[in-house]
């Protein structure tokens, strides 16, 4: 089993701000790894594509395991950083899960402290586990992992009771804290200083509850690892729509190629990559 959570580790204390770009079919993944070393199956992302249902709490663990199993086959050498919610259920339950991701050959995973039902929007975070129940389950996890990567995950929307967490989270031996719905980079900064060294995450997530900063920015504010989760996501379904919308109008004459020149040749190219083992990742122009 090779060392992708030390891999993963390695990368996130590089001094950078490292993005992890949220995929959600091996499509987007196959684009997303011609741009990024990092991917980041998310919970949200995942339940739209392949349940078409919202991120409340759908997502069965297996179809998570089978899809990290086929990314890792593609993808040998990136990094790919995994949201399981809660664990999927009770302690013994998320602890199982984590075996077999890891075994799937998953760099490391997300383990949030929201109850179930989860919400997600306005609502989430809004009923968050007791503290120590969600610790004692972090920490059964933390055991039992090898080299997995854990990053521990509040969704608390009290200011105060979010930095209460993260101060605990970052006590345990979880490799990184994610905060969810900051509002500002005061904010940020806040939960930096509570956390101490420990690697910090951060959300960016278009008409999310959080701002929108560029790496050199969250750099600044002591940001280790920025999550993309939906960027994809919102993208497709943007130009799916577009392209649906178009066909309409021009009463179902396709294009020779779509608007951004993608057709079949250049789709077989893509996907022929994946035959060979992947290319390097593209040089920003």
């Amino acid at each position: 089993m090779g060392k992708h959570g030390t891999a993963l580790r390695d990368t996130i204390a590089s001094g950078s701000t490292t993005p992890l770009i949220g995929v959600y079919d091996m499509l987007s993944a196959t684009v997303a790894a011609e741009h990024y070393d990092a991917l980041f199956v998310s919970g949200f992302a995942f339940a739209a594509s392949y349940y078409g249902l919202p991120d409340v709490g759908f997502a069965a663990w297996p179809d998570i395991v089978n899809f990290v199993h086929r990314l890792r086959l593609t993808f040998p050498t990136r990094h790919l950083l995994v949201d399981i919610d809660d664990g999927y259920g009770d302690t013994v339950m998320a602890c199982h899960v984590v075996a077999q991701l890891e075994r799937s050959g998953a760099s490391g995973v997300i383990l949030e402290d929201q109850r179930r039902p989860r919400h997600h929007g306005p609502a989430a975070g809004a009923h968050p586990l007791p503290l120590e129940d969600y610790l004692d389950k972090l920490d059964l996890v933390l055991r039992t992992r090898d080299d997995l990567a854990v990053v521990a995950r509040t969704g608390a929307t009290d200011e105060p009771e979010a930095l209460r967490r993260a101060q605990a989270m970052a006590r345990t031996d979880a490799d990184a804290v994610l905060v969810d719905g900051v509002h500002d980079a005061h904010g940020i900064r806040r939960v930096r200083d509570v956390i101490g060294d420990k690697p910090l995450l951060f959300n960016q997530i278009v008409d999310g509850r959080s701002p929108r900063y560029s790496l050199p920015e969250l750099h600044d504010m002591g940001v280790d690892a920025a999550v993309y989760g939906t960027h994809c996501l919102f993208a497709a379904q943007g130009a799916i729509d577009q392209a649906l919308t178009r066909l309409r109008h021009e009463e179902g004459v396709l294009p020779e190629v779509t608007a951004d020149g993608v057709g079949v040749a250049a789709t077989m190219a893509l996907l022929e990559g994946n035959l060979r083992g992947r290319p390097k990742v593209r040089t920003p122009r």
